[in-house]
């Protein structure tokens, strides 16, 4: 088959769970003989931009936002537009407060969900000019339901299959203004009749959005997420030190302020002295006096030489962030749809401890490979990882069951055969 998976980047300035959710899958199905080619948007995917593959980013960031705070930009000439949306200065807008932040986006979000009768409809059209051009799909698959106001042109002049993904939606549109947020939901399920079927990454948020969106139940399919085993290096707990592992963006919604302040109580218990804080995943400058106060609790406590904070998280310094920890938490104050990272930490046989929220207990309870706690609090969470980090064996146990659940539940090239069957009865 021809499929098109139009993806909008973060530029690698943070974990992008659905840039890899994204990535993995196109590259299963390439694996599998299909022709996949991955459009991005907004941002390049990752920040080295090995996802471009000679392919232009649409709707540059910069470009799209000063057009719609200032309308002038929308007849600068086309040179303008070459510079705003070159590498460099889409990298500068990756790195920035308010680039990947809800808050402040309403009205950019209000007109993407217009389509062509929005502000962008000039690089709309160039979209399915380029698309028109350059490829004959079966089926276009857009990476979210925020994304919507692109279908209804992509249908109409190329005539073909439309699929959405669903996840986290509600976290974009929940944390903006309450006066957009009705208008954004009420959009979104507008334009969802322009959609042939919507994929949701698990039974819980497939509900979810079935209710918010209104979306009849036979147009939308619940179909987890996967990794492939075989890209982590797989090791039991019992090979490892006793550390706690963070990846994720770092940032409030994400709770690693909850993780630090569970971390600080644990190491008032001298039977943990040699656990260490490993923490990952990134930020953007509106994640800037977060950390620096979180890093301010942490050197009042006097635990500067237990924590340390890892750059890298991208391939080879995310397998060694994995090396060197035995559980990963991310406790999402929320919880969320799926969480890429919960699949990425089991495979390499670490265990996962998450809040029950969202869809945590639903993932944990089908691959064994973890445990979930509550409330998502300091407390409840240092008592779970004092009992996990107490009990070798049970942990060990764990470290097992993640990498076999990961096989058999949450293996991409069963979620890629999965994926084409559903194109191919569309």
């Amino acid at each position: 088959m021809n499929i098109v998976q139009i993806i909008p980047g973060s530029g690698g300035s943070f974990y992008c769970g659905n840039c890899l959710r994204d990535s993995k899958l196109v590259v299963a199905l390439r694996e599998q003989g299909h022709q996949v080619i991955k459009i991005p948007m907004y941002l390049p995917i990752f920040s080295d931009e090995h996802d471009l593959e000679e392919i232009p980013v649409f709707y540059g960031a910069v470009s799209i936002y000063l057009k719609q705070l200032y309308p002038i930009f929308r007849k600068a000439p086309a040179w303008i537009d070459r510079i705003l949306n070159s590498k460099p200065i889409l990298k500068m807008a990756a790195s920035q407060a308010g680039s990947t932040n809800a808050r402040g986006l309403e009205e950019m979000t209000v007109s993407m969900l217009l389509g062509e009768d929005g502000s962008q409809n000039d690089e709309l059209e160039r979209l399915v000019d380029w698309l028109e051009e350059h490829c004959k799909p079966d089926v276009i698959h857009i990476s979210n339901a925020l994304l919507l106001g692109l279908a209804h042109r992509i249908k109409e002049r190329l005539n073909v299959k439309i699929v959405c993904s669903l996840q986290d939606e509600d976290v974009w549109v929940d944390a903006m203004q309450p006066t957009f947020q009705n208008q954004i939901w009420k959009l979104m399920s507008e334009k969802a009749k322009d959609v042939d079927l919507f994929i949701g990454v698990s039974h819980f948020f497939s509900k979810v959005m079935e209710e918010r969106m209104n979306i009849p139940s036979e147009k939308i399919r619940s179909l987890y997420l996967g990794v492939d085993p075989e890209d982590y290096e797989f090791i039991p707990t019992k090979e490892k030190k006793r550390n706690i592992g963070y990846i994720s963006r770092m940032c409030p919604e994400n709770g690693l302020d909850i993780l630090v302040d569970a971390f600080i109580q644990l190491k008032r218990n001298t039977a943990f002295n040699d656990v260490k804080l490993f923490l990952t995943g990134g930020s953007t400058g509106a994640d800037t006096k977060y950390i620096a106060a979180i890093i301010k609790r942490i050197a009042k406590e006097n635990l500067m030489g237990e924590v340390e904070f890892l750059d890298d998280f991208e391939d080879s310094g995310r397998m060694e962030f994995f090396r060197r920890v035995s559980v990963v938490s991310v406790p999402v104050r929320n919880g969320e749809a799926f969480g890429m990272y919960l699949l990425e930490s089991m495979a390499s046989g670490t265990p996962v401890i998450q809040p029950t929220l969202g869809a945590f207990p639903e993932i944990i309870g089908l691959s064994g490979g973890g445990v979930t706690y509550e409330p998502n609090t300091p407390e409840a969470l240092c008592a779970t990882l004092t009992a996990c980090l107490s009990d070798s064996k049970s942990l060990n146990n764990l470290s097992l069951a993640a990498r076999n659940g990961v096989e058999v539940h949450f293996n991409i090239h069963d979620h890629a055969k999965e994926m084409i069957e559903v194109y191919q009865k569309l």
